[in-house]
């Protein structure tokens, strides 16, 4: 099958529908990546601290090429006077839902101790936490991807689906080291394997819910297109700066997290650029 009949056949689909399987193709990463617990006991710090650096990056560029670009310019197509506007009101509003989450929300990082409990007081098992932690974590990705699946119920486009295409291969690359850094320090901290894959390949499994949600959003109210597209950016973004960039610098190893940044943002935006050039 050709390149234009692949297209086609997938222009058939709705977005949501599209948004859904993309973020189960995310979620397969995920699991992937958690399934290294099974071959490996521990993690090198270098080694780990490099991969939360380049999941990073992904995230960062994402944010800008897939998510804040696009709303502006729909926002000048739309012939509004301000267009980095709806970008800007959606990226803060994105960005301080987060917060108000982490604040909230009782949760446990993966690797800390119970001591370390953030959000609200409560007794909840530590597994409970790190649940929601996760879920907090990863939620925005399935969002990133529904938005950007969602930008096809204005009129399908080769463009724009490659465009999607490339956020949802963006961040599923870098769920697969995202799996492994979650899973493999739960077997470190003595969970058993299948209690490791499980909880590894759980911080995947709620981007699905993500993606239909951001997708059905956007499908049923266009006009909130820019400021969905700014939100799902500035929940990532803030994930990246609260828990991404402090976890990748554990140790003396930092130089390893920001190559691994560079790395990660310079594949994400030949990623997207790339895609867009496959038609042009």
């Amino acid at each position: 099958m050709s390149e234009s009949n692949i297209i086609s056949w997938f222009s058939e689909l709705n977005p949501i529908s599209l948004a859904f399987l993309a973020t189960m193709f995310t979620w397969f990463c995920t699991a992937l990546g958690a399934s290294f617990v099974y071959f490996f006991n521990s993690i090198n710090q270098k080694v780990f601290n490099g991969m939360l650096g380049f999941a990073a990056g992904i995230m960062i560029s994402a944010s800008f090429w897939s998510l804040l670009l696009p709303a502006i310019e729909i926002s000048e197509e739309n012939g509004n006077l301000l267009p980095w506007l709806p970008a800007t009101i959606g990226f803060l509003v994105g960005s301080l839902s987060l917060f108000a989450f982490h604040k909230i929300l009782p949760h446990l990082h993966v690797g800390f101790d119970s001591n370390r409990q953030e959000g609200g007081k409560s007794s909840w098992t530590r597994s409970m936490l790190l649940i929601i932690a996760i879920t907090i974590h990863n939620l925005p990705e399935g969002l990133a991807v529904g938005v950007a699946f969602g930008v096809l119920g204005n009129g399908f486009s080769p463009e724009i689906f490659l465009t999607a295409i490339a956020v949802a291969f963006g961040i599923g690359i870098q769920n697969i080291p995202e799996g492994a850094a979650v899973s493999i320090p739960l077997r470190r901290e003595g969970y058993s394997r299948n209690k490791s894959f499980y909880y590894g390949q759980l911080s995947g499994m709620v981007e699905p819910i993500g993606g239909i949600i951001g997708a059905a959003l956007v499908v049923s109210i266009q006009s909130l297109l820019p400021y969905a597209l700014g939100f799902a950016a500035g929940a990532m973004i803030f994930v990246v700066v609260e828990e991404l960039i402090p976890e990748s610098h554990s140790g003396n190893e930092t130089q390893n997290s920001t190559l691994g940044a560079i790395i990660g943002f310079t594949l994400m935006m030949v990623l997207d650029l790339g895609m867009n050039g496959i038609i042009l």
